[in-house]
């Protein structure tokens, strides 16, 4: 199945879940300053939202709100018991830390699944997780290569995958060539989220039923987008861009959200 098509499946099922609660479930999303790429991101989970029947609330602070600003709405809205799920979009400007952000949303809402301590999994890992069990991946055994070890993806990519009895191996820009090369060649699942277009190529020698999935997008020379995979390799699955790993982290985001509101 398509990822397209996998999303609107979950999607439909979602709806008739949400259809049957005493009340909608409610995800807030807050953000400081105006970056046009994360309004743009902002904008579909919000019609992500509402196409399952979950209502987004936007707080919007100017560039010039201080760290303290933000952690009082955040403070505000872990007490409000009608909101279910908190998000800031990311980047936040300069002088904001971002772990001060992750440690101050509390466990119980924190649906991007950003914290040591949340329930809930970290939306890209879980959305790419979801789908390949959906899609018949066996994990049990299999040869498993991360490349990247960001704390939003590789790390708790290559967790999920060790859950599931994988045999697991991060890649990372202290990974010797000669090594990638074995690594990648043994792969049975590919996960690639390094930020560099094509940084995965048909220059490597693959599995022909190994599967990828590619993670990255990157604004290209030519103004299009492209993943950190070379489009169409000789494998058994391979995952679009765009069109792919996006769908489904904002999926995740909202299954996060629903998930928040029947934990309550």
């Amino acid at each position: 199945m398509e990822i397209k098509e996998y999303v609107i499946k979950r999607k439909q099922e979602m709806i008739e879940e949400i259809s049957k609660l005493d009340r909608a479930p409610v995800l807030s999303i807050v953000s400081v300053g105006h970056n046009p790429a994360s309004e743009s991101y902002m904008k579909g989970k919000c019609k992500d939202s509402a196409d399952v029947g979950i209502t987004a609330i936007r707080t919007s602070l100017e560039e010039t709100a201080t760290e303290e600003d933000l952690l009082n709405i955040i403070r505000t809205q872990n007490e409000d018991p009608s909101i279910d799920g908190i998000i800031v979009q990311l980047p936040v400007p300069a002088g904001i830390k971002e772990s001060s952000i992750i440690d101050t949303i509390s466990k119980e809402k924190d649906v991007d699944g950003f914290r040591k301590d949340s329930p809930f999994v970290s939306c890209t890992p879980k959305g790419i997780v979801d789908y390949l069990t959906r899609e018949g991946f066996i994990f049990s055994g299999k040869n498993a290569v991360v490349m990247g070890r960001s704390n939003i993806v590789g790390r708790p990519m290559a967790k999920l995958l060790l859950d599931r009895s994988c045999n697991v191996t991060v890649i990372h820009s202290r990974t010797s060539e000669e090594d990638k090369k074995w690594y990648l060649a043994h792969a049975d699942l590919i996960v690639v989220a390094i930020g560099k277009e094509a940084i995965l190529n048909s220059s490597y020698e693959l599995k022909e039923s190994a599967w990828i999935v590619d993670v990255g997008i990157n604004r290209g020379e030519d103004g299009k987008l492209h993943g950190d995979v070379e489009p169409n390799l000789k494998v058994a699955k391979q995952t679009p861009v765009p069109g792919g790993v996006g769908l489904l982290t904002r999926l995740a985001l909202i299954e996060n959200v629903l998930e928040a509101y029947k934990n309550k």
